[in-house]
């Protein structure tokens, strides 16, 4: 007996029925009917569960996301505590950068704050490959979840190249991307270079994760939408073309998602997604239009709106569930990650709503 891509026994080469490549989430991707809209949310598993604050007292946030059973563990709490339709992994976008050798840290409050800024073609070339043997407990902590999770589908998940280029040339996080553009623009072929190699390491990445079993990747452009659609199909979709296109043999969906996107969905969808994410902006019958009939769409209540009462909350996951079905397959989710103000039992009636309202009948 081996195992498939997708994480689900096979034997002679053909997936069995069930098991994740089976879920409703995995359907949905692949934009098949399913028993009901799945759903899932970013940054499910988080500050806003009090196990989760448990758990990661004192521990900081780089080592969290090195060690395999604190890995497990911080996935699988909204998994059980929300009855979610998929579990992602628990990581950060800039872990496979710092196993590629650049010195950084995760600073609480903060985010990501990078020793040495990309400036020059010698910063670059400080970006090493990486395999397997680098991000040994990324495979580990994707391993056990596999074999824990069951049925239930595990989304693996990287930063796309633009991305994690913007947080190393501005040595963190930035409102404007004022030094990431200056670069973009003022030296073109150190740019790309630059996105080359992160483009490698992305890659590198998510092919560890797909090898042990994650059943789906999403590819986070966090920044994106900071550009003109004339400068994101210039500067970054041949970037993440290549992250996309290089999983296109691994049998799992491929989702790619960004912020303030609205005017780059199209694009995005052309990058090579299966699944394209959507904020909370565009609404998901204007962004099917814009992203065209072959692909699914995931989204996209405002995280906002569960700080609100429930009568809010439930009218707006009606609404995004009739926006929803004008798209050849729909994932349920927020427009960005939950906010750690955010009430876990809203998450759970949430989900519970949705599967309610979205039941269809056995065939």
């Amino acid at each position: 007996m081996t195992t498939d891509t997708t994480g689900t026994a096979a034997r002679d080469g053909e997936p069995r029925r069930g098991g994740p490549a089976d879920s409703p989430f995995v359907r949905a991707c692949r934009r098949e009917p399913g028993p009901h809209t799945p759903v899932w949310f970013m940054r499910q598993a988080g500050r806003s569960l009090p196990e989760y604050r448990e758990i990661r007292a004192n521990v900081p946030m780089l080592e969290s996301c090195r060690r395999p059973d604190l890995v497990t563990e911080i996935t699988l709490q909204p998994v059980r505590r929300h009855g979610v339709d998929a579990a992602i992994l628990f990581s950060d976008i800039v872990v496979p950068v710092a196993a590629a050798g650049i010195d950084l840290d995760i600073v609480p409050g903060t985010g990501p704050v990078v020793a040495e800024p990309v400036r020059t073609a010698a910063d670059v070339e400080r970006i090493n490959p990486i395999g397997r043997d680098d991000v040994s407990y990324v495979d580990e902590a994707v391993r056990l979840l596999v074999a824990e999770l069951g049925d239930t589908p595990l989304i693996g998940f990287a930063g796309a190249p633009f991305t994690l280029a913007s947080y190393l040339v501005e040595g963190g996080p930035s409102r404007t991307h004022a030094k990431t553009k200056a670069l973009m623009y003022g030296d073109t072929e150190l740019w790309h270079a630059l996105c080359a190699r992160l483009a490698e390491v992305t890659l590198a990445f998510l092919r560890v994760q797909v090898d042990a079993g994650v059943s789906a990747v999403q590819l986070f452009d966090s920044w994106a939408g900071a550009l003109s659609e004339a400068d994101y199909r210039r500067y970054v979709l041949p970037h993440s073309a290549h992250v996309l296109a290089g999983l296109a043999d691994a049998g799992v969906p491929r989702i790619h998602f960004g912020v303030g996107t609205a005017e780059l969905l199209g694009a995005m969808g052309e990058a090579g997604a299966d699944v394209v994410g959507v904020d909370w902006r565009t609404p998901l019958d204007v962004a099917t239009r814009r992203i065209g009939p072959d692909r699914a769409v995931q989204g996209n209540l405002d995280p906002a709106v569960l700080l609100a009462p429930w009568p809010v909350v439930e009218a707006a996951v009606h609404r995004i569930l009739d926006e929803g079905r004008a798209a050849p397959g729909h994932v349920f989710n927020l427009g960005h990650g939950v906010l750690p103000e955010t009430d876990p039992e809203v998450l759970t009636r949430v989900v519970a709503l949705v599967h309610e309202l979205s039941a269809r009948p056995a065939a």
